[in-house]
């Protein structure tokens, strides 16, 4: 194994998260990471779909894709990883709560094997820690604490750096030819949300605003995967300057466009969490859902949420069957917010 002395610093090997929010939000604890421990070098564990977007983030030196499929336990893939690694980390952090996640670093006999406590894996983790969800109440809060001392983690109130991809203006140029997008400044819709309906604006309020901003001299873009397609058309079709980019892009293109636009409009997703990193203006909008919990990590956002009596109820649809906390924020809300120019960036 290559010693930390041989590196400049501790080899730390991350298993990330299975989502896109998630992972961009991991980029906090690798920022942590690399200001402790100045010469480190950091591998991450993650799913091959999310290998684009470590791609650009500067803190990652290394990246190996976990081939599992969705509710598949996967030993021979995980075994197949682990003998690969075996003797290059001295240390692991493993981010899921899982059982299985924290398998990889087991079988690789990383020495220090840090996470929290779930799914009875006491024997794959040697640096246990108990999760505080008072102390450590937002899902970033718990990736940086994982990087932290114990006392440290435990006591909170510690610096949660934001995240940052870096943008490829030459795939820009390129994506811009290739789409025919215009002039006009843009701004981002992204109409997905991976958790269920309950977090989703209606489409209809998304066509409302794409008509008013078209009107209004702006470039709509639709983003999202092959699972938005038929929202991105109900959203755009026929309508001038609209464009349905759902499903036409890959992951790291999104992180191109969503930077050149000037502001987007999104529900709580993995999207919204790209669009805040690469510093582009955010209107989050969240119905079943939290921005306590998972706000978007920049300075240069605004939350839409109408706050009501039975919301967040964190459901994936809604139990009362009517989703009036994303039904009633009506798109002029969005316009008006769209059309005041922000004073100033990112704080």
């Amino acid at each position: 194994m290559a010693s930390a002395e041989a590196t400049g610093g501790p080899r730390i090997l991350v298993v990330g998260p299975s989502w896109v929010g998630d992972m961009v939000m991991a980029q906090s604890l690798f920022m942590t990471l690399k200001a402790r421990h100045p010469g480190c070098r950091i591998g991450v564990v993650a799913p091959p779909w999310s290998l684009p977007i470590l791609e650009r983030m500067a803190e990652v030196d290394e990246a190996h894709g976990l081939e599992v499929g969705h509710g598949q336990f996967g030993w021979g893939a995980r075994r197949a990883l682990a003998a690969r690694l075996k003797g290059h980390f001295d240390r692991a952090i493993v981010l899921p709560r899982s059982l299985k996640s924290a398998l990889v670093p087991f079988l690789a006999r990383i020495p220090r094997r840090t996470g929290f406590t779930g799914e009875q894996r006491y024997g794959l983790l040697n640096d246990r820690r108990r999760l505080d969800k008072a102390v450590l109440d937002q899902t970033v809060k718990r990736f940086v604490a994982l990087g932290l001392p114990a006392e440290a983690a435990a006591a909170g109130g510690f610096p949660i750096p934001r995240p940052r991809l870096a943008v490829d203006a030459d795939n820009l140029v390129e994506l811009r030819l290739a789409q025919g997008l215009s002039s006009r400044p843009a701004i981002g819709m992204m109409p997905g949300a991976e958790y269920g309906p309950a977090k989703q604006w209606p489409l209809a309020h998304f066509r409302a605003l794409a008509e008013a901003l078209v009107e209004r001299g702006f470039e709509v873009r639709v983003l999202g995967g092959p699972k938005d397609v038929e929202a991105g058309e109900t959203i755009g079709a026929g309508l001038e300057h609209a464009h349905n980019l759902c499903g036409k892009t890959r992951l790291a293109d999104a992180v191109d466009l969503l930077a050149d636009c000037r502001q987007v409009v999104t529900n709580d997703s993995g999207l919204m969490h790209v669009a805040a990193a690469v510093g582009t203006r955010v209107h989050a909008l969240y119905g079943s859902s939290s921005p306590a919990y998972t706000p978007p990590l920049t300075g240069n956002a605004e939350i839409h949420t109408l706050s009501l009596e039975c919301s967040p109820c964190f459901r994936r649809t809604c139990p009362l069957g009517h989703t009036h906390c994303l039904t009633r924020m009506a798109p002029e809300r969005l316009l008006a917010a769209l059309l005041a120019e922000p004073v100033g960036g990112e704080g």
